[in-house]
Formats: structure tokens, sequence, C-alpha cells
């Protein structure tokens, strides 16, 4: 049964505005790691295991924090490959870009300060879609719209792979109380526990790979891919609009975002798709 706070499910909703998570997130970048990387770190690096990225692969990686898995994402792509990385958090993406210079990537990344209701990319331009601890970060009736986006900018032969907090799995009184401190608290607990695979599957991903890990929550790593209905439609009218491409893919091409952190704008090259919609 629904309520105000939480669908029928038994999701909880969201309810802080674009304006307050990324200003929480530009707050806590500078020691995010501190807090959540002992235990995130093992999970996020099996779901990109999973994810399987391959040399010479674009990938786009939705809420890439403080750069963990851009690193690995364009170690695995290799100098052919290439990544993009979006957060609504400029200090996040400050603290990615750093990461990014450190390990000497920066040839094959570029970031984004988006909105991944929104992508700023055209339809069939990347090869995977990977994120971890962030789908469960948008309001219940905005994940579709997230997976939808994720399906329009995909590739024909494109893959999803998803790590997130899961209502799968052993609950327990830790979930049950993380679920309150969200309730009383969203300012600071932000996210709760979503149904990952359910949610991939609701928006047409089939998902092919499959795993609950143990955090302190309960936690999904799934790999998915769009459903051949909508990838022979989508072949179709490539082939009808562009029938001098074929399948190919447009060329990544984002317009610099200016940054006021003057290394970040010097070492990194970012794009802005706009102001996230008003909430």
């Amino acid at each position: 049964m629904s309520s105000p706070d939480q669908d029928r499910s038994g999701i909880l909703r969201v309810f802080t505005s674009r304006r307050e998570t990324r200003a929480f997130y530009d707050k806590i970048s500078d020691f995010y790691d501190l807090l959540s990387e002992r235990s995130e770190g093992p999970v996020r690096r099996a779901g990109i295991e999973m994810l399987a990225p391959r040399n010479g692969e674009r990938i786009l990686e939705i809420g890439c924090g403080t750069g963990h898995s851009v690193v690995d994402l364009a170690a695995a792509v290799g100098p052919e490959g290439r990544v993009l990385a979006i957060d609504l958090s400029e200090g996040m993406l400050a603290r990615s870009a750093a990461r990014v210079v450190e390990a000497n990537l920066s040839d094959r990344v570029r970031f984004a300060c988006a909105d991944a209701v929104q992508l700023p990319l055209a339809a069939s331009t990347v090869d995977a879609v990977f994120m971890s601890f962030t789908l469960e970060l948008f309001d219940t009736p905005e994940i579709p719209r997230v997976l939808e986006e994720c399906k329009r900018v995909l590739t024909l032969a494109g893959r999803i792979g998803v790590v997130g907090m899961s209502k799968e799995g052993p609950g327990g009184v830790i979930l049950e109380a993380y679920e309150w401190s969200h309730r009383h608290f969203p300012n600071f607990v932000d996210c709760r526990p979503i149904f990952v695979s359910r949610a991939l599957e609701t928006a047409g991903f089939r998902v092919v790979e499959k795993k609950i890990a143990e955090m302190w929550v309960p936690v999904e790593i799934v790999v998915g891919l769009p459903d051949e209905q909508r990838s022979l439609a989508l072949a179709a009218r490539l082939a009808t609009d562009h029938p001098e491409r074929g399948n190919s893919a447009p060329h990544l091409h984002f317009p610099l975002f200016p940054s006021s952190n003057t290394a970040f704008r010097k070492n990194c090259s970012v794009v802005h798709s706009g102001p996230a919609p008003p909430r």
C-alpha cells in the first residue's frame, strides 16, 4: 500500500532537491572516501568486473563521485577507448578529475556536470553505462526516466551495469534503521534501498547477470541489455535517418564547461548540460 513517503512496493521516496543534493556532496567531497570507500569499494569493483569493460569501448559513468570507477574504467578501455563521467556535484567532479590526472589517464576521460534525467549525449553514443550507488539517489518517479535516458544513449549492442542498495535479500534491523534515518533525516541520509533489477526490467532491460552482495545492507550488482524489440526499432530508425552511417554511432563532442577550480579546468575537459530540472 502506498503512502506519501513510499510507493506500493515499499520503496521510500526522495524529497531532497537537486540544489540540496549538489550542496551536500560539494560539502563532503573532500572526505567522502573516508566515510564510504571501505564499504563501497569492493562491491563497486565487483560491478565493474561484471560489466567487463573492453578495450576501445566508450563508457558513460553516471554519478562518478570521487573517481575510483573512472580510473578503473579508463584503464580498462585503453588508449583507444573513452570514458565520460558525470555528476551533479562540482566538488565530486574536481576530486575525480584530480584522481584521473594522478593516474595519467586524462587523454581518455571527459567530465560533465550534468543530470542523468537529461543526459548530454546523442542517441547510440556509448557502448556501456555504469553507475554505482547512484540510481537509488533519484526519486521513484525519476528512476524510469534515468533508465530510459540510458537506453537512448546506448549503442545497439550496449549494456548497463548498476550497483545499488537493495530491498532484496535479508533486511534486518540495520536496513530498518537506515530507512528510518532516511525518513527522518533526508538531507543527511539522502538515498534508500530500491529493487534494482526490477527497475531495469520495468524500463525494458533484460537482466543477464545478477548478484546479491552484503555491505551493511544488501546490494544488487546487475548487468542488463536493452530489449531486442527496442534495439531493432532503433537500428531501423538509424538506417532510415542516416543511411550513409549504417550502425555507427556519432562521434563524441562536448563543449567545454568552465570551472572555478583552476587545476581542474587546466587538466580536464568538463561539459555542462544546462541547469538541473527544478524541484
